[in-house]
């Protein structure tokens, strides 16, 4: 099979498209044969060394996609040879086939395509845990959402926008502005230089918001610490941009609550896992979850898709065909 390896730590340069050996589906496992694979922030960060420094290389990147089950192995139960399945996290994903424990599996309604099941698990699932688990948003409540044209967050503003809340979007260009408005955000400004709590003060009468999403690394994390109305919540996540440094806990302002949101502990059982990807996938059919898809890639030109998700330009989910 074809697969898309990482030979060091490093740029895009690294990653080189091998022939390897198929897998083979081992006890508790699935053998799938991948029909997309997703691209993530994370896949960049393990590239560049800030995860899975344990696994030697050359390893296989990946860790989302949408797949046929071939065969599985023994002690399996509820996944079948045939059917659709979708994976938030196994390592290894961009590749033609892949071994997957069967209880890391969401069965796929056949009412949802692959694209749409391939772009709506990692970031579909990281959204929700931020709107529904980590704060759980109401009626009424101000949210800033940091790259609202990104992959997260033009599901997150969807989800937002679904419990009652009201989303002030920043975005990075000019040319992202429609999509952010088009997934429902009420305020969306352009800001590259982290320069946006005056216009979010502004936004809210001088009150400040109910709760901060900020993906965007340390140039953003002070002002999302003013943007904040007094007993706001910070939800920061995305490791690959770094954190804001060490934090002098009795300096924070406004009785504020800050916190890294991992979206693991949304799906920590296999039951959480398929439940809330049926959720997503129940909002979808209804019509009130929309997807969008930013680009495809044969799967040998995954460094070309490393390449426009790093340059910030991208809009919606970047997808790998193998």
């Amino acid at each position: 099979m074809k697969a898309i390896v990482m030979n060091g730590t490093g740029g895009r340069e690294m990653l080189e498209c091998v022939e390897r050996p198929d897998p083979v589906a081992g006890r508790g496992e699935a053998l799938v044969e991948i029909t997309l694979a997703g691209v993530n922030f994370m896949d960049i960060g393990v590239r560049q060394g800030i995860a899975w420094t344990e696994v030697s290389n050359p390893k296989i990147l990946g860790v989302e996609g949408v797949g046929r089950v071939l065969a599985v192995g023994d002690s399996v139960e509820g996944i079948e040879p045939g059917q659709r399945v979708a994976w938030v996290y196994a390592p290894g994903s961009y590749a033609q086939r892949i071994a997957i424990p069967a209880a890391s599996l969401v069965p796929v309604p056949d009412m949802i395509d692959d694209r749409t099941a391939a772009s709506v698990m990692m970031q579909g699932l990281t959204a929700s845990h931020f709107a529904t688990d980590f704060y759980p948003v109401q009626p009424g409540d101000i949210a800033l959402v940091h790259a609202a044209a990104g992959g997260v967050g033009l599901l997150l503003t969807q989800i937002i926008k679904l419990r009652g809340g009201h989303v002030i979007g920043r975005v990075s260009l000019e040319e992202k502005v429609a999509a952010a408005k088009e997934a429902g955000a009420n305020h969306v400004f352009v800001d590259s230089e982290g320069r946006f709590a005056e216009e979010v003060l502004r936004l809210t009468q001088g009150e400040g918001v109910h709760v901060v999403y900020d993906g965007s690394g340390p140039t953003t994390f002070q002002g999302s610490v003013d943007a904040l109305r007094r007993s706001g919540t910070f939800c920061w996540y995305g490791p690959v941009l770094g954190g804001p440094g060490p934090l002098d806990i009795m300096s924070l302002p406004k009785s504020i609550k800050i916190g890294y949101a991992t979206f693991f502990d949304h799906i920590y059982t296999p039951e959480l896992l398929r439940a809330r990807s049926a959720r997503l996938f129940d909002w979808i059919v209804d019509g009130k979850l929309k997807i969008r898809i930013g680009g495809e890639y044969s799967l040998s030109e995954a460094a070309r898709a490393h390449a426009h998700m790093e340059s910030r330009k991208t809009t919606g989910k970047l997808l790998l065909v193998p």
